[in-house]
């Protein structure tokens, strides 16, 4: 994968491997305190979460999520999410949610300035300014993904150490 070329900010991929789940989910336990200072793994029914440990975790570590699923063949279908920290990505939304919300409000009374012939010019540079919110959120979300590429290759390493 080559997560610097990719221009979504949740990488999603899939793969599929021969092990099966059982197989996955046992070399998940005993990697688990092989691994743990650095990182953290979780498992639960088929799903895994793989983060890197609290001593180097940032604010913009990545997390991943896989899903196995057992396949006719006997393989298994791994559908893998790299996404940013849970934290990070709640207050993300909110922030947007907040933007959206002033620049409707703004729209709202701008539009009720006009029908009524009076001065909306305040209302409109508002506006302007959520949209350049908008913008400056998400390029800070798109920094922060790719400073967190190195950690996203550690945790493909991981995965793979778990998968082949």
């Amino acid at each position: 994968m080559e997560p610097e070329k990719e221009l979504r900010l949740r990488l999603r991929f899939y793969k599929t491997t021969s092990k099966s789940v059982e197989e996955i989910k046992a070399r998940c336990e005993n990697l688990k305190t092989e691994v743990a200072p650095d990182f953290n793994i979780k498992t639960l029914d088929n799903h895994i979460w793989l983060s890197i440990g609290a001593l180097k975790r940032e604010k913009y570590s990545p997390n991943l999520h896989l899903e196995i699923e057992p396949m006719e063949d006997g393989n298994t279908a791994v559908n893998g999410l790299f996404g940013p920290d849970p934290v990070l990505w709640t207050m993300f939304m909110f922030l947007h949610f907040i933007v959206a919300g002033i620049f409707i409000i703004f729209g709202l009374i701008a539009y009720s300035k006009w029908t009524l012939h009076q001065n909306f010019a305040l209302d409109i540079s508002i506006m302007v300014l959520m949209v350049g919110c908008w913008f400056t959120l998400y390029f800070l979300a798109r920094r922060n993904r790719s400073r967190g590429i190195p950690q996203m290759q550690e945790l493909e390493e991981l995965m793979d150490r778990i998968l082949y």
